[in-house]
């Protein structure tokens, strides 16, 4: 449906997807909106958790985490030899956690075969729920748009 993806198209916006997300559902109240989001771009705006939780909006939170900055590890990998700087978070962060923290329900997946149940969960779940996803580290994430490209060269397969 026209006008209903809204995406920052890979052009290194980190924190863009939870406040726009947030936007979006405070906009379109009886709609379904997700929000897919890295765990670095997430960090950058985690705190409208306490806006998602205070104005009851329903905003489904995916968390790819992969322990890195991962749109820049991209970058560091494709363009500059896999030369790996200041991208990767070491620190065990409990998204979970956070969710509850906040008074939203969090769940998480660490196999492939727990996909599914989490969705099916979060889904069924009134309210904002953060769904983590551990992914391997060096998963790539598309749509990106390369240094000096427009729009109409993005990459979309890696």
């Amino acid at each position: 449906q026209p006008r209903t993806f809204l995406s920052s198209g890979g052009l290194g916006t980190m924190g863009y997807g939870l406040p726009a997300a947030l936007g979006a559902q405070a906009a379109f109240p009886e709609r379904q909106v997700i929000d897919v989001s890295g765990d670095g771009s997430f960090q950058m705006n985690s705190q409208e958790l306490a806006t998602l939780v205070q104005y009851r909006l329903p905003v489904k939170i995916v968390i790819l985490n992969n322990n890195f900055l991962g749109m820049v590890r991209q970058w560091q990998q494709l363009f500059f030899d896999k030369r790996y700087s200041q991208t990767c978070m070491e620190l065990p962060i409990d998204f979970t956690k956070l969710a509850e923290a906040y008074g939203a329900t969090g769940l998480k997946a660490t196999k492939p075969d727990e996909v599914e149940e989490v969705i099916k969960k979060a889904f069924a779940t009134p309210g904002p729920v953060i769904m983590e996803f551990k992914i391997s580290r060096e998963e790539n994430v598309m749509p990106m748009v390369p240094a000096g490209a427009g729009l109409n060269e993005m990459v979309l397969a890696s």
